[in-house]
């Protein structure tokens, strides 16, 4: 009897210390607590700080005889809050994170930190579920509501998603796109954001993203893993919808998925929606497998025609140039089977699997009694082994760090370039192919506007207006001391041998190491700005200025740009397309940004609390002097396009094909030229400019900081730091800030 009185006892303790855990746990939000979109406290602008603004850009378009009366905006299309699953994880304590940056910040910062004139909400697809959505769309309504007269609003904000996708090769890979779509209501937007079919929604929905005992490691601040594991696990619990269902029939609380390009405009075309489809970051090689080209993408199933704008440049690189050289090369197997082999180095770029087999090589050199010829053979081994392990070709090479790769595997005479990047999915490549499956007097090709933005994961448009603090105006994260850097990044050990990884080896134990995130830390950038020409500032005329394709990107700073055609006395602006038979003349008129003055301008102050403006812009925000930075010179691109099947892209792309310089005006630059060769090549062309502002120093403009040797060999890097190596030091080196025209494109006239 005593004995089971006392085993009853020990059973009713154990059911209430559950049951008090139990309690503890979901009251204290132990079990995690799922983010949120709080609410913007900043007020609009007063309207005579907007007119104030217009009349400003209108003396200054006056002053180059800009030939339109048309305003000059500028925006943000492509903002991440910890909605994205990337933004959550950079806010963790353990990378030394800010915490939750939710959507009302994003529209407060927008409005009083950067004063940019439009934004889109462009949170990954693949982490979102039914609940996240409709909040995301009552969060963007809520910013609207701000804005005041909504046919001279302050702020314009667009509701959009990203659409993620991640191929595991060349053939299955087709890279970022975000969707924006011009209206508020629920029958101007999807009914789901629609996530990317592929590597990153798999990860999302099966996978531990981190370690176990993360909470424990770190337990003053385990609220914050408690919720990520609940971001997780929402993800995880919101079913798929039913495949093979049009977009039209399926129910709002599920989660849709789209394989391809093809399968997200055919969703998005079935709910009969107005959208913009941007690709994005397609150079970008931490998750680019090497070998990718557009090609495939101008296949009729992935619909081109519907990607009318493209993102040139942002706070993860500058997309737009091509070069010959590639990464690997790949040939087919007497099996039909894929190999990669590495390429030798050429003039100014060095293929990282070849600097696998120099790091190899060295190490196997250094040990005593080495044979050369063993350590050679190794090498060998070494590129074999890099090439054909894809983005995680570093893991070939036991115990590598970052600074072993040198500038390996880097573009060193791009404009600040994408971390290894990927120059078959540069812009210029993608405006020189052309697909014939329709014959080759009717080629597909894309015909892109250009833009420019930030791709901030931390809730604020428009980071570019000025290079300061590098943790809050860039994507710049790292460990937060010496013991999270060992959690997060483990040493191994040296080894003079490479070991070749298969894909499912390197998912399931590469973790954080997969990709080559403390070397990037050196690529991230302030990131860029979007500029519409529009008749006014109301969202059907910035819409209607998008759609025309009439839009430019800038490198952050607000630039201002004209680019037309003239032909017998009519203009073709930027983004057009047009069919002559004689050489077309253009005109370029391009005037500098301002220069910045410290702190924030007084309606800033008037519209946010002090906190408010210490938290979100660091103290700084877009405060315009009247003096202007000089624009130096005006580079012409032409390209053009093949004409044949097989035609070699190499000869195609003419940059620069004209180099035009500037007096140094404050008013700006102006400038004309044609094409004579134009006629007789008979063929069609494609032209765009980029203006050229004087050096400033940025964030990251070296990214790799180089020491060179006599030969100009890059023998050591000095990268560049946001953990706890790295605090005060900004990284600030001279470069030439830009804006990019979009393209016009001239078909010859036969």
């Amino acid at each position: 009897m005593k004995l089971a009185f006392r085993i009853g006892a020990a059973l009713a303790v154990a059911v209430v210390a559950v049951a008090a855990y139990t309690w503890a746990g979901i009251s204290g939000g132990w079990f995690g607590e799922l983010e949120q979109t709080g609410e913007p406290q900043g007020s609009a602008i007063a309207g005579g700080v907007i007119a104030e603004r217009t009349k400003t850009q209108a003396s200054a378009a006056s002053l180059v005889n800009a030939p339109a009366p048309k305003q000059i905006l500028f925006g943000d299309l492509h903002v991440h809050t910890t909605f994205s699953p990337d933004a959550f994880l950079w806010s963790l304590p353990m990378f030394s994170g800010e915490g939750p940056h939710p959507m009302s910040d994003a529209c407060d910062y927008a409005r009083h930190c950067s004063a940019i004139d439009f934004w889109a909400i462009t949170d990954h697809a693949e982490a979102s579920t039914p609940r996240k959505w409709a909040r995301t769309k009552e969060a963007i309504r809520q910013c609207n509501a701000v804005s005041g007269d909504s046919s001279n609003p302050d702020l314009v904000s667009f509701i959009g998603f990203e659409w993620t996708q991640v191929g595991r090769t060349p053939q299955d890979h087709f890279g970022h796109k975000n969707v924006i779509f011009e209206g508020l209501e629920d029958k101007d937007v999807s009914a789901r954001a629609i996530a990317a079919k592929g590597a990153a929604i798999d990860v999302l929905r099966n996978s531990q993203l981190l370690p176990n005992g993360t909470a424990v490691a770190d337990w003053s601040n385990r609220q914050r893993y408690f919720d990520f594991r609940a971001f997780t696990d929402e993800i995880a619990a919101s079913p798929l919808c039913e495949e093979g269902v049009a977009a039209d029939k399926l129910p709002a609380d599920c989660v849709e998925v789209a394989k391809s390009p093809g399968d997200l405009t055919r969703s998005l075309d079935q709910q009969g929606l107005d959208y913009l489809l941007i690709p994005h970051g397609t150079s970008w090689g931490f998750y680019t497998p090497p070998t990718t080209t557009f090609d495939k993408q101008l296949l009729s199933e992935n619909r081109p025609e519907k990607q009318t704008i493209i993102e040139v440049f942002s706070g993860h690189g500058n997309s737009e140039e091509y070069r010959p050289w590639r990464a690997v090369l790949a040939t087919k197997d007497a099996q039909g089977r894929t190999t990669y082999s590495c390429p030798k180095p050429s003039p100014g770029y060095t293929p990282a699997c070849w600097r696998a087999g120099e790091i190899v090589e060295e190490r196997c050199l250094a040990e005593a009694g080495a044979d050369a010829a063993d350590c050679a053979n190794r090498a060998g081994n070494a590129r074999s082994h890099a090439a054909n392990m894809s983005i995680a070709y570093h893991l070939a090479v036991q115990g590598e760090t970052p600074e072993d790769w040198l500038d390996s595997g880097q573009c060193t005479d791009c404009f600040l370039p994408s971390f290894s990047h990927r120059p078959g999915v540069s812009v210029q490549y993608g405006l020189a192919i052309s697909n014939f499956d329709k014959g080759e007097d009717d080629p597909t090709r894309f015909h892109w506007g250009f833009i420019a933005s930030s791709d901030n994961h931390r809730a604020r448009p428009g980071t570019g207006y000025k290079e300061v603090d590098k943790r809050i105006t860039t994507e710049m994260s790292g460990p937060r001391d010496e013991a999270w850097k060992e959690r997060i990044y483990p040493a191994k050990e040296k080894t003079p041998k490479s070991t070749l990884m298969t894909p499912q080896q390197l998912f399931q134990s590469a973790g954080f190491g997969l990709a080559e995130v403390e070397r990037q830390n050196s690529f991230w950038l302030t990131g860029g700005l979007a500029a519409v020409h529009s008749e006014g500032r109301s969202r059907s005329q910035i819409w209607d200025a998008m759609k025309r394709r009439e839009v430019y990107g800038t490198s952050g700073p607000r630039m201002l740009l004209w680019f037309d055609m003239v032909k017998d006395g009519a203009r073709t602006p930027m983004g057009g397309a047009v069919s002559s038979s004689a050489a077309p003349t253009f005109e370029v008129r391009a005037v500098g940004a301002f220069k910045q003055k410290p702190g924030c301008p007084d309606y800033a102050a008037n519209g946010l609390s002090m906190n408010r403006i210490e938290k979100l812009c660091g103290g700084e925000c877009y405060n315009p002097s009247d003096e202007r930075h000089l624009i130096t010179r005006i580079e012409v691109v032409r390209i053009r396009p093949q004409a044949k099947p097989g035609e070699p892209v190499d000869g195609l792309i003419e940059d620069p094909w004209r180099v035009i310089q500037c007096e140094p005006r404050q008013s700006g630059c102006v400038a004309q030229f044609s094409d004579p060769e134009f006629a007789e090549a008979g063929r069609d062309a494609t032209y765009y400019v980029r203006a050229i502002q004087e050096e400033t120093k940025a964030i990251n403009a070296d990214p790799l900081n180089c020491e060179r040797d006599a030969a100009g060999k890059c023998v050591k890097v000095n990268l560049c730091r946001a953990d706890y190596r790295g605090e005060g030091d900004d990284c600030l080196d001279p470069v030439e800030q830009r804006a990019w025209s979009s393209p016009i494109f001239v078909e010859f006239e036969r």
